[in-house]
């Protein structure tokens, strides 16, 4: 009997769609292989934060062409697994049918961190650091 494989359809949600969901996309897409279909999406989203696409350079995984979209009811009624990336997203994630598994992961934005550039970018270093232990864990389970 042939057995087809279905992908579990993870959507990764923040604010502005531009570094943490954007850094988790990446590091699902890499780290998940073609056991999921990813997308991540914003509640207003800002565009692809630079910094988020030189971090994950960094670690080898190139997120330069993924872009910055709107979370809508398409979007959310597709997906078997929604993790918010922010407070913010989390209260003001539209309905999501109730069949739909829910997480949350409270990670900081490091695009408001401040001061010199290269202590910018360790904040993006270290975010992008707990991103990549909490897919990890996903892919583990």
């Amino acid at each position: 009997m042939n057995q087809i494989a279905v992908k579990k359809r993870v959507l990764f949600l923040c604010t502005g769609n531009s570094a943490r969901s954007q850094m988790a996309e990446g590091f699902l897409k890499k780290l998940g292989g073609d056991r999921y279909a990813v997308f991540s999406a914003g509640i207003n989203p800002v565009g692809l934060n630079q910094r988020a696409v030189r971090v994950m350079d960094e670690v080898g995984i190139d997120i330069s062409n993924q872009t910055s979209d709107r979370v809508d009811e398409d979007l959310l009624a597709g997906i078997d697994l929604l993790i918010t990336l922010c407070g913010d997203a989390r209260e003001n994630c539209p309905v999501v049918p109730m069949k739909i598994e829910k997480r949350h992961w409270p990670l900081d934005d490091p695009a408001r961190a401040e001061g010199k550039e290269e202590e910018v970018l360790d904040q993006f270093r270290i975010i992008r650091d707990q991103i990549q232990d909490y897919v990890k864990l996903l892919t583990k389970g």
